[in-house]
């Protein structure tokens, strides 16, 4: 490729987040003095850095070489120093566009939504200086410049979380998770030092390349620091114990919904995936990884059949989604991760920002079809005719079962959500036309499905470091786990549709109740850092 377009294009992924910081940074009394300015304003930078980042994508793929070095300053120590540096891959790209359109999307719907609130201007300030600040984590080359991101991103989000500072509600909930940031916050800082002093780097490129060169097992310093990764990223994404937050955060605008939950939280799975050179080495920290995202999925997903308001069961679908995304990234599937992660964004992005119009769907009548019960028969059918598409569709797709284990559990999922989409069709249709329309749309399904993963799985190649050993005990036990989770699930929705009995109405009360531990969570925190009045 032609140097000239590399020298052309360059500029484009640091100007992405810096025209964002430009408006951001517009004083608070002239932001509220002209706030339909201020709201033009957000809206045009927010179109124009998508429009960078799809030429910054484009360029990429082209065979653009990205190196971008503003000034340097010396850390003590060992450690190189800080440099405002970009780093892009084929993960930088695709992020940086996913969360360009998303951030354009929600700024164009946020100044009709705010149209004549008088604090219209401070909204589209912060809003401007939150997309600024995941654009720059995205982008950063540096270690220390990703966190410093990583930690505006929450403090932005939170002055939008607070939006509504009258209403208890909204405080409690945005403090609680100002407390869940710091505490992620802290343990990002900790595994940047770990790993600055054991490599001698904070540069991302560097840290691959000294990585890939690593014989044997990898320093207990390492070992700690993806556990700290771990924690900051299970706390970025609302997830076990600490996801009430996430729940109770629909006090704020719409807009900051979506982008919270279409954006924000992804945080974390990018987090894994950015540094996936050194958790591929640790079997350890993916465990714990997979261990936290598949406890989080059982428990949201659960959860969610109970709620009667659209926006909580959004928010529990979120928290569900996001454990599911890092229990792939524990079982070392970073392409299923990342289509994963893309896949939800746009759709969460939607169906928050049309959450209104939802509710005339409760509106119109529903026709209901006789059910009896779960017949055995229909599901054995439903379970055999997903398993033959679904592995077959696989096959054709040149899946390697035996040498990648993983990918097995990741088919066995989507049978079961095949079969859960037949088992609604015989249930409560059951003629023979429709059922080979089920049949094809769930043929339709797994090819799509099998070809968006072969699709990212070549686009991040040399953007990942895959698993070492995907067929050690480890990651096995993990799989079988994972399975009968998945299997648990199918059965418990099930019953939850289906019986009535006096189990079946406590169970339902303390699952819409979230199992109460948001609320020990919520006396616990209260007790140690008391939210604000």
């Amino acid at each position: 490729m032609p140097t000239t377009l590399t020298l052309f294009i360059q500029p484009l992924v640091i100007f992405v987040p810096a025209l964002l910081w430009l408006i951001g940074l517009t004083p608070m009394s002239l932001a509220n003095a002209r706030p339909k300015l201020m709201a033009q304003l957000n809206v045009k930078a927010a179109w124009i850095a998508f429009i960078s980042a799809l030429v910054s994508m484009i360029a990429y793929f082209m065979g653009a070489v990205f190196t971008h070095m503003e000034f340097s300053v010396p850390l003590p120590g060992n450690m190189e120093p800080f440099s405002v540096s970009a780093y892009v891959n084929s993960v930088t790209v695709i992020m940086l566009l996913l969360v360009s359109f998303v951030g354009a999307i929600v700024s164009r719907y946020a100044r009709n939504y705010l149209d004549g609130d008088p604090n219209q201007g401070r909204f589209h300030k912060w809003l401007t200086l939150t997309l600024a600040s995941i654009l720059t984590l995205i982008v950063s080359g540096n270690l220390l410049m990703f966190s410093l991101a990583w930690i505006s991103t929450s403090l932005c989000l939170h002055e939008l979380l607070m939006f509504y500072r009258e209403r208890p509600t909204a405080v409690l909930s945005a403090h609680k998770k100002f407390i869940a940031s710091r505490i992620g916050d802290i343990s990002l800082l900790m595994a940047i030092f770990l790993i600055g002093s054991t490599l001698h780097t904070l540069e991302f490129d560097e840290i691959f390349a000294r990585m890939s060169t690593l014989t044997g097992a990898m320093p207990e310093s390492l070992e700690a620091a993806a556990l700290l990764i771990v924690v900051s990223a299970a706390l970025k994404s609302a997830q076990f114990p600490l996801h009430g937050w996430l729940i109770q955060v629909m006090e704020a605008p719409t807009p900051v919904s979506a982008l919270l939950h279409a954006g924000i939280v992804n945080a974390g799975a990018f987090l894994i995936l950015r540094m996936s050179p050194i958790m591929s080495h640790s079997s350890l920290a993916l465990i714990v990884l997979a261990t936290i995202g598949l406890v989080t999925l059982t428990l949201a997903s659960l959860v969610m059949l109970t709620q009667t308001s659209i926006k909580v069961s959004l928010a529990w679908s979120t928290t569900a989604q996001m454990g599911f995304m890092l229990l792939e990234c524990g079982l070392g599937l970073y392409s299923l991760a990342m289509m994963h992660l893309v896949a939800h964004s746009l759709y969460k992005a939607h169906a928050f920002l049309a959450s209104g119009s939802g509710v005339d769907t409760f509106r119109a009548p529903i026709i209901r079809h006789a059910t009896s019960g779960f017949p055995l028969g229909q599901w054995l059918f439903a379970l055999s005719a997903s398993s033959l598409v679904t592995l077959g569709t696989g096959t054709l797709f040149g899946m390697n079962w035996q040498q990648q284990p993983a990918l097995m559990t990741s088919g066995a999922i989507v049978i079961i959500a095949v079969t859960q989409l037949l088992l609604q069709i015989t249930t409560r249709v059951g003629n023979t036309s429709a059922m080979t329309r089920g049949m094809g749309i769930s043929a339709l399904v797994c090819t799509a499905y099998f070809a968006l993963h072969a699709l990212f799985e070549r686009a991040l190649l040399g953007s990942v470091v895959p698993l070492p050993n995907p067929t050690s005990h480890a990651q096995s036990v993990l799989l079988v786990l994972t399975m009968t989770a998945f299997i648990s699930l199918l059965l418990m929705q099930q019953y939850l549709k289906s019986s009535r009995s006096s189990l079946h109405e406590r169970l339902y009360l303390h699952l819409y109740n979230g199992l109460y531990i948001d609320v020990y969570i919520t006396r616990l925190l209260q007790r140690i850092w008391p939210a604000p009045v």
